[in-house]
């Protein structure tokens, strides 16, 4: 895994660092999304505050992960799919989050329906929430 690490990083014109290499490992690793703090507390070392956060912008810039909405209004954090680009989000999918465990999953196969905006609208992101009991919980 850790060539397809610095694959990824190279493909995408970043330093291969260690601090990169072991974010972008906990999304490698980890089947849901991950919030600041999963991270800072799934790291297992002590990653500053703002190395992290600055990580993950690079990282939502460069379309490696895509952000998630929740209703308290904190960001959720998920590895995007390879036809993700810099700038070019396609994770149009909905995510689902277990109102029991907390656990947060990208529901690939599941597309969001086309919403037709007004004249001179112009999306650049929609996002689809559901909550509900996930399959483990149920």
């Amino acid at each position: 895994m850790r060539i397809e690490i610095d694959d990824i990083l190279k493909r995408n014109q970043l330093s291969v660092t260690a601090g990169r290499k072991k974010i972008l490992g906990l999304f490698l690793n980890n089947p849901g999304a991950l919030s600041h703090g999963d991270i800072e507390k799934k790291a297992g070392e002590k990653f500053d505050r703002v190395t992290v956060y600055r990580t993950l912008q690079v990282f939502l810039e460069k379309g490696i992960i895509h952000n998630i909405p929740t209703t308290d209004n904190s960001i959720l954090y998920a590895l995007c799919k390879d036809d993700c680009h810099e700038g070019q989000h396609q994770d149009n999918h909905v995510h689902f989050i277990c109102n029991d465990c907390g656990n947060t999953v990208c529901l690939e196969n599941v597309t969001i329906p086309a919403v037709k905006l007004p004249k001179d609208f112009i999306s650049s992101q929609i996002d689809v929430v559901v909550s509900g009991i996930c399959k483990d919980c149920k």
